[in-house]
C-alpha cells in the first residue's frame, strides 16, 4: 500500500504519504561529568523529548522495552501514557513490545487504555526483542522461543478484532467466547518488528500486520527483497496491504564532525559490549565510518542525514522512516538538539529532495 510511484527502476515516494518518526530504547544517558543519569530522570527526559518531537511536527514516537540496568524503560505503555497527557498530535507506540514474554490480553488492555487517554494515537509494535532477560524474569522457557511468539501473535491478532475470542494454545490458558476491554474507537494499528528473517516477514503478512524493519547494520538496499517478499506474501494470503516502516540509528548535529565526535565513543563501546554478549567479533577499525557512509548509521549534519534518508526512501518502498535517536554516551541536551534539527531541518529537506 506504500503509496509510491516507480520511475526508471527507482522508488519515488509520494511526499505526502511518508511519515517521519523517532524511536528510543530508553538507554541510560550521561550527565556533564560523564556519570550515568539515574533511571527516573532518564524517563522524565524521554517525556520532554517527545513533547519536543510533537512540537516540531514529527509523526510517530516509539519507546522500547528492556529489563536490564543500561535501559530505563521496562513499561513503555506507562511512559507513553504520561507522554499522551503532554502532547496533542504525535502517534505513540512501542519499539518493541516483547510479546514472547508478555500476555496478549494484557497487551491489548494496556494499549487500548493508552489509545483512550491519547485520543486514538496508540500503536503496537510487537516483537521478540533484542535481549532475553525478560524470559527468566517472567518465568518463560527459552526453549519455547518460537512457540511463545507464534502463539501470542496469533492470539493478539484475534483480540485486536475486538470481538468475542475463542482460542487455545499450549503456552497460556484457553479463552472461550471472551471479550476484552476497554474497547477502542477505531482499532489499534499494529506492526511486527523484524530484523531480517524471511520467515518473520511472511508471518507478519499472514497475520496482516504492518512490517517494521530494524536496519541496524549494512546498506538499506539489502532489505528491498524483504519488502518485495512482504508485498508478494500479502497478495498470496489475500489480505489488505499493510504499511512498511524502517528504523535505523542516528544523530543530527550542526556539522558532520560534531555528530561523529558525539557518537563515536558510545557506538564503539556499545558495539563492543553487544559483541561480547552475543559472540560477535570486535568492531574493526573504520567500521563506524563505513556504517555512516554506506551503512545503517544516520549520523551527521542536517544536510548529510537528509541526503541519506532521501536515498533510502528512493531505494525502499516504505511508508515511515524512524530515527533511533538515543545513542550511548550521548546526553539529554544533545538528543534534544538532534530532535529539533531532525524535525525542523532534516524532514523538510528530505521532502524537498524526494518531491
Amino acid at each position: 500500500m506504500h503509496g509510491n510511484e516507480y520511475r526508471e527502476g527507482e522508488v519515488v515516494p509520494a511526499v505526502t504519504d511518508i511519515e517521519f518518526g523517532l524511536d528510543t530504547f530508553g538507554g541510560v544517558t550521561q550527565d556533564a561529568a560523564g556519570d550515568p543519569v539515574p533511571h527516573p530522570q532518564v524517563i522524565r527526559d524521554i517525556v520532554d523529548e517527545v513533547v519536543l518531537a510533537d512540537r516540531v511536527g514529527l509523526d510517530f514516537f516509539g519507546v522500547g522495552e528492556h529489563h536490564r540496568p543500561d535501559f530505563a524503560v521496562s513499561s513503555p505503555e506507562m511512559v507513553l501514557a504520561a507522554i499522551a497527557s503532554r502532547t496533542e498530535r504525535i502517534r505513540l507506540g512501542s519499539a518493541v513490545t516483547v510479546l514472547s514474554s508478555d500476555d496478549p490480553v494484557r497487551v491489548f488492555e494496556r494499549f487500548s487504555t493508552l489509545d483512550a487517554v491519547s485520543n486514538g494515537r496508540a500503536e503496537i509494535v510487537a516483537g521478540r526483542g533484542s535481549f532475553i532477560e525478560s524470559f527468566p524474569l517472567f518465568g518463560f522457557d527459552l526453549r519455547q522461543y518460537e512457540e511463545l511468539f507464534e502463539e501470542r501473535l496469533d492470539l493478539l491478532s484475534q483480540l485486536l478484532k475486538e470481538e468475542p475470542v475463542t482460542w487455545q494454545g499450549s503456552t497460556r490458558a484457553a479463552l472461550t467466547d471472551q471479550r476484552v476491554f476497554p474497547t477502542t474507537a477505531a482499532g489499534i494499528p499494529t506492526w511486527v518488528g523484524v530484523g531480517g528473517s524471511p520467515d518473520s516477514v511472511v508471518r507478519t503478512a499472514r497475520y496482516n500486520f504492518g512490517l517494521f524493519l530494524a536496519i541496524i547494520g549494512g546498506p538499506a538496499a539489502r532489505f528491498a527483497p524483504y519488502i518485495d517478499l512482504f508485498d508478494r506474501a500479502q497478495d498470496q494470503f489475500g489480505v489488505e496491504r499493510r504499511p512498511v516502516a524502517v528504523h535505523s540509528p542516528g544523530l543530527v548535529a550542526e556539522t558532520d564532525q560534531k555528530a561523529r565526535a558525539l557518537t563515536h565513543d558510545g557506538w564503539l563501546a556499545m558495539r563492543t559490549r553487544m559483541g561480547q554478549e552475543r559472540g560477535w567479533g570486535p568492531p574493526a577499525v573504520g567500521d563506524f565510518e563505513r556504517e555512516i557512509e554506506g551503512g545503517a548509521l544516520y549520523i551527521g549534519s542536517p544536510e548529510t542525514v537528509a541526503r541519506k534518508i532521501a536515498a533510502t526512501l528512493k531505494t525502499l518502498s516504505i511508508d515511515r522512516f524512524d530515527l533511533k535517536y538515543d545513542q550511548s554516551k550521548v546526553g539529554h541536551d544533545t538528543m534534544m538538539r538532534s530532535i529539533e534539527l531532525y524535525g525542523e531541518k532534516v524532514v523538510p529537506m528530505v521532502k524537498d529532495m524526494i518531491a
